[in-house]
């Protein structure tokens, strides 16, 4: 099933059961995939990897921002915003667990025989690359700089 028939079919249930927040986050997916579309100025369908890529943005986007209420001791905003993540989250794929991103990177590390922080970017990009859509960028970045600390 497409993203936008699990969203359309999220939104119908949502709708059903007069769940105000889901609807606003799937809304904001809806209307992101949109614009996503018709910025690329073709209407040929997304791919499954711009699709995550769209998805963890607007999972980020919504983190940040409960992050910066938490901080100005807003909780009333926070939590809504750590709700419609949670919601977004649903529609991506599992991902991996720390320990399994650390084997890849270890992979990595050993394949371009990296020794320090200036083989940093070589080893983010390969990691990046093979694990797109399966972790975030900030989990590669942190165990990336641990193992090439050590």
């Amino acid at each position: 099933m497409s993203l936008n028939e699990q969203l359309m079919t999220a939104m119908k249930a949502a709708m059903k059961s007069k769940d105000t927040l889901g609807l606003t986050a799937l809304r904001s997916i809806k209307s992101a995939v949109l614009l996503a579309q018709t910025e690329s100025g073709s209407k040929e369908k997304m791919t499954e990897a711009d699709e995550v890529k769209l998805l963890q943005k607007l999972v980020k986007q919504r983190h940040d921002s409960a992050a910066i209420f938490s901080q100005q001791n807003r909780p009333d905003l926070a939590e809504p915003e750590l709700a419609e993540a949670k919601i977004i989250s649903q529609f991506l794929p599992e991902m991996l667990s720390e320990g399994e991103v650390e084997k890849y990177v270890q992979i990595a590390i050993s394949k371009l025989g990296a020794t320090s922080m200036k083989d940093m970017g070589k080893v983010m990009g390969i990691v990046s690359k093979e694990l797109a859509g399966k972790t975030d960028g900030k989990t590669i970045s942190t165990l990336v700089k641990k193992k090439l600390m050590l």
